[in-house]
């Protein structure tokens, strides 16, 4: 049963326009299991009047960079000068498109590119618990403090009672119209020591609404693994033909067709749309012809790198072409560790300069140039941030953390990131860190405003309300909408 009290005259079945004001009743029994079918599953979204903004309803797709593990924002794109040893960058600071802003030496390229992309300086939030990374990943992907959070750590797995990833809010309420995959994330798990997926997950909203998760074989230090991809649910058996399982299909609607009491009790669930998807999806061909980088030629793979990284990101311009609404490429090293992590509490240097930095560089930079060239940027939003930025402080603990005379701890207080296309501003720095980058000078940007411009960006209220698992409405993100970053 469904009973939705609003504003006389509302439409009662546009639940889109729902605020906190609202009140709404939900009863249904929940649907066990997940199948391509249900990964399909989506209610049909109706439009929702709203004034004209800057930026409202502009993107029609989204991939988010994550730079899960924290990059130093002082190292890559706010560094400063005049400030103590022990604060500033070992990195040489280089001139980029925009007069009087700076980059350090570890990105060339995106130097040259920051004409056309808005560059937020001045992410920032308090934190409450959240200098460990899977606290802080959870509430930068859903909006929303996870219940158990010590500052030791976050260590509560995945949940169905947990706030859903933002993309699966997006493909829920904006529905794809293509036979292609809505949300995939790739090419590993957000992850934190042996708690993987936090964040990750469609949450209450029921396992319909999760990602494709598109993770290959191989250890993250594995540069070719994106050469391995399998995706055998997207392909018929050797066995079955597409005119068999179309036969089978039309053998579904005639099964259905002669027992109307379980159809009348099934309604509400579109079981037959959701097959037809499916199927569509599976013999169409459309995904698997967008995961064949085979195609590629050799010059647009340099363009990106060779690396996992910049393949998953070649990857992401393919599904966002073929149709798919959400794509997120998670930084391809687990949170918490060694080597090309962002994670440095030492040996900084080494690792930003040789591995993390040319590998964010290429990738990130690629990605921009490619789709503003095949005019991509027109409706695609691109975003790229981490859960926080590094402590301006060299060598000195801010989490419970050791951390060697080159190495930076954990810091939410003021930390960077980056937003492109879908009618955002080019060239525009928005924000200002302090003079050691330690704390907002000017607008400070906290995720649930990044989150709740993503949604805006989209044409969704961010205020709309959302039944969790105990049927009790919350605001999608509690956040404010910056139009002042739209054209």
């Amino acid at each position: 049963m469904l009973r939705i009290v609003g504003a006389p005259g509302r439409d009662t079945c546009d639940q889109n326009r729902m605020t906190r004001r609202d009140v709404v009743r939900v009863g249904m029994s929940g649907m066990l299991g997940l199948s391509l079918p249900m990964l399909l599953s989506r209610p049909a979204a109706a439009s929702v009047p709203r004034l004209e903004s800057p930026g409202w309803g502009r993107a029609k797709s989204i991939i988010m960079v994550y730079l899960q593990g924290g990059p130093s924002h002082l190292d890559l794109w706010d560094p400063k000068e005049n400030v103590p040893d022990n604060v500033k960058s070992v990195f040489a600071p280089i001139s980029t498109k925009i007069p009087g802003i700076k980059f350090t030496e570890n990105l060339p390229r995106l130097a040259q590119l920051n004409d056309r992309f808005t560059m937020i300086r001045s992410l920032s939030y308090t934190p409450n618990g959240l200098f460990n990374h899977t606290a802080a990943i959870y509430q930068m992907m859903t909006g929303y403090t996870t219940d158990k959070v010590s500052p030791s750590g976050q260590l509560e797995p995945p949940s169905p009672k947990d706030f859903p990833n933002f993309g699966s809010n997006i493909i829920k309420l904006k529905p794809v119209d293509t036979p292609m995959l809505p949300f995939v994330m790739l090419p590993r798990p957000l992850q934190e020591s042996n708690v993987v997926g936090k964040g990750g997950t469609a949450g209450f909203l029921g396992k319909a609404f999760d990602p494709y998760t598109l993770y290959p074989d191989g250890d993250d230090m594995d540069m070719s693994k994106m050469a391995r991809i399998k995706i055998d649910d997207l392909q018929l058996p050797q066995d079955v033909f597409s005119v068999r399982l179309e036969r089978r299909a039309r053998l579904l609607d005639l099964v259905n067709s002669q027992m109307p009491a379980i159809d009348q009790a099934v309604e509400s669930y579109k079981l037959d749309d959701q097959y037809k998807q499916a199927i569509s999806l599976v013999t169409s061909g459309r995904a698997r012809q967008a995961f064949d980088l085979s195609v590629e030629t050799d010059e647009v793979k340099q363009l990106y790198g060779k690396n996992t990284f910049g393949q998953s990101l070649l990857l992401a311009r393919r599904m966002i072409e073929a149709g798919t609404r959400v794509v997120e490429v998670i930084w391809p090293k687990v949170a918490n560790s060694d080597n090309h992590s962002w994670d440095q509490h030492s040996d900084l240097e080494k690792r930003m300069k040789n591995q993390s930095g040319p590998m964010f560089d290429s990738g990130l930079a690629g990605l921009l140039e490619d789709m503003d060239r095949r005019g991509l940027l027109e409706d695609t939003l691109v975003v790229a941030v981490g859960e926080f930025g590094r402590a301006p402080q060299r060598g000195v603990s801010t989490s419970g953390n050791s951390n060697d005379a080159g190495g930076r701890d954990h810091w939410p207080y003021c930390y960077t990131g980056l937003v492109a296309g879908a009618g955002t501003k080019r060239g525009l720095v928005y924000g200002k860190s302090d003079k050691t980058a330690s704390a907002p000078a000017e607008d400070p940007v906290h995720p649930g405003d990044l989150l709740a411009t993503i949604y805006h960006a989209f044409g969704i209220d961010p205020e709309m309300m959302v039944m969790n698992h105990l049927n009790q409405p919350r605001e999608l993100v509690k956040g404010r909408t910056h139009t002042q970053w739209f054209e």
